[in-house]
């Protein structure tokens, strides 16, 4: 059985917005598109770590604040210089919460 943490309301997270979730492994920024779409990924961008939820989103991906690498919410992978990829983290929606697969970012949730 898969167990879901809850990390906060839905109508935190604006259209084309973001949220930075520190977890016991490290950073997870959660994103949601003007489409309406939920998306985690690793805070971090594979090129130079930069702040992922800092950056534009664009359709479904988020272009990193720091040197422009784009990156994909669906697969993680970076479309910049050099090859590249985030690790993607499953997340759902219920109701107004939203939720991450606790065994992809640890034990316990630090919001």
């Amino acid at each position: 059985m898969s167990i879901w943490i809850d990390i906060g309301a839905l109508d935190d997270l604006p259209l084309r917005g973001s949220r930075c979730v520190q977890t016991p492994t490290g950073k997870i920024g959660v994103f949601r598109t003007a489409d309406d779409r939920i998306f985690a990924i690793r805070n971090e961008c594979p090129h130079k770590g930069g702040p992922l939820t800092e950056g534009i989103v664009h359709g479904h991906s988020v272009t990193c604040p720091l040197h422009n690498w784009v990156i994909s919410l669906e697969t993680g992978a970076a479309q910049g210089a050099d090859e590249g990829a985030v690790e993607t983290i499953p997340v759902r929606v219920e109701g107004t919460r939203v939720l991450l697969l606790r065994s992809a970012i640890g034990a316990r949730v630090a919001a």
